[in-house]
């Protein structure tokens, strides 16, 4: 039995009680939801579903308690239900109904952990949108890891999801890079304010083989400025797609200059009454929706802001259909909130339209000390540099483990280890464990067959296996509803841990010369069931689930 599937029952018992007291129905939720208690002898699962309704309708709690165990104990799969304190429903399945979840999982395959919890949303999701001047330093790649995880998590809750990378190839950045490609392609110092590093005396040297007469040309700063773009999208591009990173929808911001939507844009806040004229410039009044200032949109001299590309960026997000936009930025940005959401409110949309995600800082540390080994970049640690030390696996892991919101010190000795305190690997090599059972299964010729006793899994490590598996639903739920991907690994880590004790406690397969028991064969569905979700959790994190290690 699910937990879902439980919770459906105790509405239902709650129901059925509420009738029996002569209790004004009305004030049942429509839907509830049952926990695992914090202390295993208190039961399997746990409802707060009594303290929740009765001084809604002023009548004893434990009363109430007490009227939804009654019905609950005519349940099929309910062994018992005990009260606690003023009404805490403490309810205990039956060997059979919690045991049933390892069927419905291996059934399920890869589908298991998918629900609708967003079903009906669609998001528009950007992040990295690192501008075209360097490779993607170690911010860019914790938004790598943590967005494209999102975007899995988000999808498999039922939402309908773009990932979108946005970049700037319309600023002064991109000038200062143009500049710093033209300076290295003749021989000169790097300008004051430009790019340094070993990827820039390269791409200028690309751009050369690609175009011989580049400094010979009528401007050989704009040749420099569209190859250099053009060659770093590719390399940025390139390093994504290698990390596991893919986006629906590279995002061009001159195309907004191109299509005249900048022009849109300001007419459109024009019409809605945000937009004034002061000092020359045109403004947009974002004060009025909590910014703490407000935002030129034009310049004086006619040119337009950054700002004013962001309004109109939003605005075309918007026009494409999407009603949730979700904006991840770096550390650096917290600046950018409130002008963000002005912009959204200024629009007319409602609070929560646009989310804003603040990313915090990654340090990568080789003996407590922090490591500056990027050969191209100069003391910028970037996303290859981090892969080379730890590995894909272990960076994606790494960096999807903990909040956006905490800063992270990757240990270099740590995340490369083959240990239990290595969390990538412990979880990975759970996956491992579980695939070497079932491969020594089938050349011992045992098969789990088509029949399962669930009945059979009464062991309390069992048990703590099978709740553990049944979770996984809400898990990918919770994550997707808080944004919190982390949830996933960390919800690996204890269902590996899990796994783990299951397997050092109960044996599975039989001992040579002895045949498979039927609690045996049980525990081969509870074994296959666990790799499945396992290797679905992993998937979740743009994580490999290996058969070997």
């Amino acid at each position: 039995m699910t937990p879902e599937t439980l919770a459906e029952k105790v509405l239902s018992a709650t129901r059925a009680a509420f009738a029996d007291l002569g209790l004004d129905a009305t004030a049942l939720p429509t839907e509830t939801a049952v926990e695992r208690p914090r202390n295993p002898e208190h039961g399997d699962y746990a409802s707060t579903i009594a303290l929740q309704v009765a001084k809604k309708v002023g009548t004893n709690p434990r009363a109430l308690a007490q009227g939804i165990a009654d019905q609950l104990a005519s349940v099929d799969g309910v062994a018992g239900v005990d009260i606690a304190g003023p009404g805490f429903l403490n309810i205990t399945l039956d060997a059979a109904a919690a045991g049933a979840i390892a069927e419905q999982i291996v059934a399920a395959g890869t589908a298991y952990g998918y629900n609708e919890s967003m079903k009906g949303a669609h998001v528009n999701l950007e992040f990295v949108s690192a501008n075209p001047t360097g490779p993607v330093h170690a911010g860019g790649t914790r938004w790598a890891a943590v967005g494209d995880a999102l975007a899995r998590v988000m999808r498999a809750s039922g939402a309908k999801v773009a990932s979108e990378y946005y970049f700037n190839d319309a600023g002064s950045q991109v000038d200062r890079f143009a500049n710093s490609l033209l300076a290295r392609a003749k021989g000169e110092p790097t300008p004051e304010d430009g790019y340094g590093g070993g990827y820039v005396d390269e791409i200028a040297a690309e751009v050369l083989t690609r175009h011989p007469d580049a400094l010979e040309s009528d401007d050989p700063q704009e040749v420099f400025r569209t190859a250099g773009v053009e060659l770093m999208f590719e390399q940025i591009k390139t390093t994504l797609a290698d990390f596991g990173t893919h986006f629906d929808v590279y995002f061009n911001e001159k195309e907004l200059h191109d299509k005249g939507e900048l022009d849109a844009a300001l007419e459109r806040l024009s019409k809605l009454g945000h937009v004034f004229e002061a000092d020359g410039a045109t403004w947009l009044r974002t004060t009025e929706f909590g910014d703490d200032k407000d935002r030129v949109l034009k310049k004086s001299d006619g040119s337009w802001t950054y700002f004013a590309a962001d309004c109109a960026y939003y605005l075309d997000k918007r026009e494409r259909g999407f009603d949730k936009l979700v904006l991840m930025l770096g550390a650096d940005h917290h600046g950018y909130v409130g002008r963000m959401q002005a912009i959204s409110r200024a629009y007319g949309d409602e609070p929560g339209t646009l989310e804003i995600l603040i990313g915090q800082m990654v340090n990568l540390l080789r003996d407590g000390k922090p490591v500056r080994m990027s050969k191209r970049m100069g003391t910028v640690v970037t996303l290859n540099d981090i892969v080379e030390a730890i590995g894909v696996d272990a960076t994606r892991y790494a960096l999807t483990r903990y909040s956006a919101d905490s800063s992270i010190d990757l240990d270099i000795d740590l995340w490369t280890k083959h240990g239990n305190d290595n969390p990538v690997y412990y979880v990975q090599y759970a996956h491992a464990r579980i695939s070497g059972v079932l491969r020594n299964a089938t050349e011992l010729g045992i098969d789990k067959g088509d029949t399962y006793d669930a009945s059979l899994l009464s062991h309390p490590r069992e048990n703590d296996l099978l709740k553990a598996l049944a979770e996984f639903p809400a898990v990918v739920a919770s994550a997707a509803e808080l944004r919190e991907p982390h949830r996933i690994a960390r919800y690996a880590e204890d269902l590996a841990g899990a796994y783990h004790r299951f397997y050092n406690d109960c044996r599975v397969l039989p001992y040579p010369g002895e045949a498979l028991t039927e609690t045996g064969r049980a525990r081969l569905w509870l074994v296959d069931a666990t790799r499945v979700v396992l290797a679905n959790a992993l998937g979740l994190l743009g994580v490999s689930a290996p058969e070997r290690m």
